[in-house]
């Protein structure tokens, strides 16, 4: 038993010594993981300051070079570690997610706050108002495939009525050194008599995106899919442009049963005239 246990022991080093390291010269994904939360949290903050006479873009790299100066990195240290994540974007979507927990954690995901995602904020999947969305809430997106894309799909179940509607809900947070910002969500609604209504939006601003999926009284649900996908300029620039995307909702709305209200107003009307 001893000896198998040296085996695992032997094997588990050498697994770990295997496994490739961020080179020096980059931001460590520690460091760059901290660089990310404090820099979402003073935009998050400077969203509430009126006094702020600056144009987004201008406070956005602001914001970045503060705390960039505060971890003693320069923008060219941070532009040259996001080339190399670029080409390691597993590494980056590990390091995001990490960062999208501690914002969620302190309430302050991508700058959104409670009053635009809080309304649908403590919903379930059950209910006439329901989130219904199972899939990953955080993502980010760069624009070099195939990391420019994640698609998505929802399976219906018997708690999906004829005449459901749905709001796809969302916050985004762009950071992008230069470039045109343009990224399209689809979603594609298929029915279970092979129906297929579909929506989809451009976003190219930070903050609340919603897109409405209207209802559909002739059949249930059976699939709902789509993508994210994020536009990119025929060059492959080396400068910062990223996409985050948080608090991802799907909220499903049954429609007012009329015909029941109907009925108990006639039971009433009945009620009363004996």
């Amino acid at each position: 038993m001893k000896h198998n246990w040296a085996l695992i022991l032997v094997a588990f080093l050498f697994l770990v010594s295997c496994t490739p390291k961020v080179p020096k010269r980059y931001i460590q994904p520690d460091e760059l993981e901290d660089i990310l939360v404090e820099y979402h949290l003073a935009k998050s903050l400077a969203t509430h300051d009126d006094d702020a006479n600056e144009s987004a873009d201008v406070l956005q790299l602001l914001y970045m070079k503060a705390v960039l100066q505060k971890y003693g990195y320069t923008q060219a240290d941070f532009d040259s570690s996001m080339v190399y994540y670029y080409t390691n974007a597993e590494r980056f979507e590990d390091i995001y997610e990490r960062v999208a927990e501690r914002l969620e954690n302190q309430a302050l995901v991508l700058g959104a706050t409670e009053g635009e995602m809080g309304q649908y904020a403590s919903l379930d999947n059950n209910g006439d108002t329901a989130n219904v969305w199972t899939e990953r809430r955080t993502l980010s997106l760069m624009p070099v495939a195939p990391y420019d894309k994640w698609t998505f799909t929802i399976n219906g179940d018997t708690t999906y009525r004829n005449g459901d509607r749905f709001l796809m809900r969302f916050m985004s947070d762009y950071v992008f050194q230069d470039g045109s910002k343009n990224t399209v969500l689809y979603v594609a609604v298929t029915y279970d008599n092979d129906t297929t209504i579909t929506r989809n939006i451009h976003f190219s601003s930070s903050g609340l995106t919603q897109l409405h999926i209207p209802e559909y009284e002739k059949a249930n649900v059976k699939q709902i899919r789509g993508f994210f996908y994020l536009k990119g300029d025929k060059d492959r620039s080396t400068t910062t442009r990223l996409l985050f995307i948080d608090n991802i909702q799907l909220v499903r709305f049954h429609k007012e049963r009329l015909e029941i209200n109907d009925e108990i107003e006639k039971d009433s009307l009945s009620s009363d005239s004996l």
